[in-house]
């Protein structure tokens, strides 16, 4: 297969063509990929995050630390909107809301468009609590997501009942989740009855099983067997 550059008619870009060598071939254009920048009419594309009110401080704790890699390894603009939008209803009633946010922007040397929405996972998962050290592994890796499910999504419980399971999630010190995390591989954040996971697909979905046996209520001693037996599966796998 020969490749030659052929030039269109009434123009003078040039643009590569794959030939191949025969009777009765047809030319067959070849484009080159498209920059970011180049995309949607050479428009830059946006994200938006949401900051939680109780997630304002850690941020301006660390803001540096999410601004390097950002920044500059992902080249993408980021910036803190902190404006407020005031808001009228049907009786008159206007009050403001709080529209802090993280904003992103692709720049004209993005090198991939898909650094984009990286970037926007990475400060989401931030924002549900995750340890940077953590988060930077979504910037760093393509097969990482974060699943989050409620505790009333496996089974409604009320007061104590609902205390209680929060503890068996949780263990004491922490040692339920840590053992959870270890030996899956994944990442855990129990906020209140909310649970934020991040890992790889399969892993999550252990570590998912584990923590629904647990509000289900099972002991953690059976819950560790379980998981010491799935652990070695997936070692052998992989």
């Amino acid at each position: 297969m020969e490749v030659e550059t052929a030039t269109a008619a009434g123009s003078s870009v040039e643009m590569a063509v794959d030939r191949p060598a025969g009777p009765g071939s047809v030319e067959k254009p070849r484009f080159d990929a498209l920059m970011p920048s180049e995309m949607s009419g050479g428009r830059p594309q946006f994200r938006k995050v949401p900051v939680p009110q109780h997630r304002f401080a850690p941020l301006k704790r660390c803001w540096m630390d999410i601004y390097t890699p950002v920044y500059e390894h992902m080249k993408i603009d980021i910036r803190m909107n902190l404006k407020a939008v005031t808001c009228e209803l049907k009786f008159l009633l206007a009050f403001a809301l709080a529209a802090r946010r993280v904003e992103l922007k692709t720049r004209q040397d993005t090198p991939d468009v898909s650094n984009l929405q990286k970037c926007a996972d990475f400060v989401h998962a931030f924002m549900l609590g995750f340890d940077i050290a953590d988060a930077v592994a979504l910037l760093r890796l393509d097969d990482l997501y974060v699943d989050s499910f409620e505790i009333k999504d496996v089974k409604t419980l009320r007061g104590e009942h609902l205390s209680r399971a929060i503890g068996r999630l949780s263990g004491k010190g922490g040692k339920t989740k840590f053992a959870i995390e270890n030996s899956t591989r994944t990442r855990i954040v129990i906020a209140d009855t909310k649970i934020h996971i991040l890992g790889s697909f399969v892993n999550i979905k252990v570590a998912r099983d584990s923590l629904c046996s647990l509000i289900l209520g099972s002991p953690a001693g059976k819950v560790y067997s379980k998981l010491r037996a799935v652990s070695a599966r997936l070692a052998e796998r992989y």
